[in-house]
């Protein structure tokens, strides 16, 4: 198996901060270290993979932010953020405003957790495919930045049509590319397959309710991001996938993300 690739994205410099000072304190507040790594999708990224690697005996098992910061332990996370200290030097990704790609993400991570309650599945799983859903966006800024700024005009980031955009200039999405990148990190496969499966759930044989609770929440937050009024969202609304769900149209337009802060991710 070949190594997973290393991860040389930007993350917040506040949040890293913030889980710098918490962990270096006599008795870390691991309720707020949860949180904090809950805030940004290149460092939950980190934490994932380094809880899945061999080297805890947990490959492609651990599911989410709390049982990995439980398996890892406060020794093991300071040299991870150490690591991460040390990649601050990553230029800005062009095209992207990193503090509100790290937004967008938890947002879809709230709702994908509150839609994922509804219909009785694992509420850590959706949340962290939710964060880490958009990171194979990142990766294509930053490794093809002319390629991608091309499909600009077309579809902008947040544009809902934008992974059919994709697809039809390159034959594939984003979001192919972050299934492909977590597969490699050592995700579980029930988190790689909700992902890949995302954009298109009900084209699968067999229906992935997670890839449908992740469809649901992204498309949310991709319209509310791209100010679409209240009519066309209900026109375009993927009722097909909330149907096969059993989640009403009007819980995904009229919720709002709940808030988990208090929560444990």
């Amino acid at each position: 198996m070949q190594a997973a690739p290393e991860l040389s994205l930007p993350c917040q410099p506040r949040i890293l901060a913030l889980l710098m000072r918490e962990l270096i304190s006599e008795v870390p507040h691991m309720r707020r270290v949860n949180q904090l790594f809950g805030c940004d999708p290149v460092l939950a990224a980190q934490l994932m993979e380094c809880a899945n690697s061999s080297a805890y005996r947990m490959a492609a098992q651990v599911r989410g932010i709390p049982q990995a910061l439980t398996l890892l332990g406060e020794r093991q996370l300071r040299a991870l953020l150490k690591k991460a200290q040390a990649g601050m030097v990553a230029r800005p990704i062009a095209g992207i405003d990193m503090g509100q790609f790290a937004r967008v993400s938890q947002d879809c991570a709230k709702l994908a957790r509150s839609l994922a309650g509804r219909v009785r599945l694992d509420g850590s799983v959706a949340y962290i495919a939710g964060l880490l859903h958009g990171i194979g966006q990142l990766v294509l800024h930053q490794t093809q930045p002319e390629r991608v700024a091309a499909l600009a005009a077309e579809a902008g980031l947040w544009d809902p049509r934008r992974p059919r955009v994709e697809v039809r200039h390159w034959g594939y999405s984003a979001h192919h590319t972050t299934a492909i990148l977590l597969r490699a990190w050592g995700l579980p496969a029930e988190i790689v397959a909700a992902v890949q499966a995302m954009e298109a759930p009900l084209q699968d044989a067999q229906f992935d309710p997670m890839a449908g609770v992740l469809h649901l929440a992204v498309w949310r937050n991709r319209v509310k991001v791209s100010g679409w009024s209240e009519r066309s969202m209900a026109d375009a609304f993927p009722v097909d996938v909330a149907l096969a769900l059993g989640i009403d149209v009007d819980v995904v337009l009229q919720q709002e993300a709940t808030d988990w802060s208090q929560s444990m991710y």
